[in-house]
């Protein structure tokens, strides 16, 4: 995730909340801290923060979740980066044109990420589901009062419907580019209880949920492949899956669940919030394109073997200019029968490959086709290979340049990497 875009990576400023906010004041202490105890006080940060910096104005009711706002806030600045890096015309950045429709399974009483994601994003839109009375009467009241009724549509499932409900209760919605949930942790009143006597108070405890809110059957984990089944069967009507997780442990276990299915393009990350707050997250995707290393590889310390496959190569050639470098990897890419753009004044190339086109075998297959009189067809839709070429200068070397291959789209991890070494071989002259 990109940290610059996160106002509160430097922790929130009480004494200056305070001044912007009389109702938030009212608890702010004369050292200038917050009583975490109180949940009266820390529904108000959450209600103050919301209507400083997003304009959203929300009622809390004091025996219902009441969602931090900055963990919250991370959330959907990874599924914005997600979505960022993997949209149909690869630029690895915000297209402000594009629509987005999102699902947020369990939306709570605040209904936060689709209040969140709404006012960051102009063309983002929501389902929110929940299973609980209270929670859907108050999200559908804090949505109205944003007069966003025509962006977020609020509807009450039940515990027995499918999570990702596009064949129930959203039926009408043929296709979503996202999922998000903040599933219940534990799996037991007992389990809670005892988690929260292991380790120091969260700043946000004192928020108490209710039971439906922080409970089910199996935990996190069994929550998350109810996730994963439904995925299974809607594939690539959903861009991204995704949940956050509460325990480390849990993405380790969804990540193996995952690769059991053959899923093979995932993402993970971890929340840091201040020196107390680390939650974690796991995206996954039936569809081939490929976010950044950035956005997929974002849990120092992970185990190797779980992490997603490196979306990234680069390697560096010594004293050698852009100019002279970048005329070499297009007069080498143009002889092979790929889609292939070299935009010289960036330094910058896209292309797609059907195959496998390098390769001696690939040579005479290509040799035999022309023979015959065929034409080698490439279809960007349906290439297996999608890359960007990107040179800039080497850091390191003053007369040097650095060669950056990004994996834009394809299943395939063993035709990426055939295909970075060839060109490392042709830039390098070997």
């Amino acid at each position: 995730m990109n940290s610059s875009r996160n106002i509160y990576k430097n922790e929130v400023d009480f004494p200056a909340l305070a001044l912007q906010s009389a109702e938030f004041a009212k608890y702010l202490k004369p050292n200038g801290q917050l009583d975490f105890n109180d949940p009266d006080a820390v529904r108000q940060l959450t209600k103050s923060l919301l209507e400083r910096d997003f304009g959203i104005k929300v009622d809390l009711p004091d025996d219902r979740l009441c969602p931090p706002v900055p963990n919250r806030l991370n959330y959907i600045l990874w599924l914005q980066d997600l979505l960022d890096t993997t949209g149909d015309e690869y630029r690895d950045g915000y297209d402000p044109d594009r629509d987005v429709l999102g699902l947020d399974i369990g939306t709570g009483c605040c209904s936060i990420y689709p209040l969140l994601g709404c006012s960051l994003r102009p063309r983002w839109k929501f389902a929110a589901t929940d299973i609980d009375d209270a929670n859907f009467a108050n999200a559908k009241k804090n949505i109205s009062q944003n007069k966003l009724e025509s962006r977020i549509r609020v509807v009450k499932n039940d515990p027995t419907d499918t999570l990702i409900s596009l064949d129930g209760k959203l039926a009408d919605i043929e296709s979503l580019d996202f999922t998000m949930c903040n599933p219940p942790f534990y799996a037991s009143q007992d389990e809670m209880v005892a988690s929260a006597k292991a380790k120091e108070r969260s700043p946000f405890s004192a928020c108490t949920g209710a039971e439906v809110e922080m409970v089910t059957q199996g935990g996190e984990v069994e929550f998350v492949s109810r996730m994963i089944e439904d995925s299974l069967r809607l594939r690539e009507r959903v861009l991204w899956y995704s949940t956050m997780l509460g325990k480390l442990s849990s993405v380790s276990m969804i990540v193996e669940k995952l690769l059991k299915h053959g899923i093979q393009n995932y993402a993970v990350t971890e929340f840091v919030q201040g020196f107390k707050t680390r939650r974690w997250a796991v995206a996954w995707s039936w569809g081939d394109l490929r976010p950044t290393m950035n956005v997929a590889r974002g849990i120092s310390g992970f185990p190797k073997h779980l992490l997603p496959f490196p979306s990234e190569f680069s390697f560096d050639i010594p004293e050698e200019s852009i100019d002279s470098v970048g005329q070499a990897i297009d007069l080498e890419l143009s002889k092979l029968p790929i889609q292939w753009n070299w935009r010289n004044s960036m330094s910058v190339g896209v292309g797609f490959a059907m195959e496998n086109v390098w390769s001696r075998q690939a040579r005479r297959k290509m040799q035999a086709l022309a023979a015959d009189g065929q034409k080698h067809e490439i279809d960007e839709d349906t290439a297996a290979l999608g890359f960007k070429i990107h040179l800039k200068h080497d850091a390191l070397e003053e007369n040097g340049v650095r060669v950056l291959v990004r994996w834009l789209k394809g299943r395939d991890s063993v035709l990426f990497e055939s295909f970075c070494g060839m060109l490392k071989r042709k830039v390098e002259r070997r």
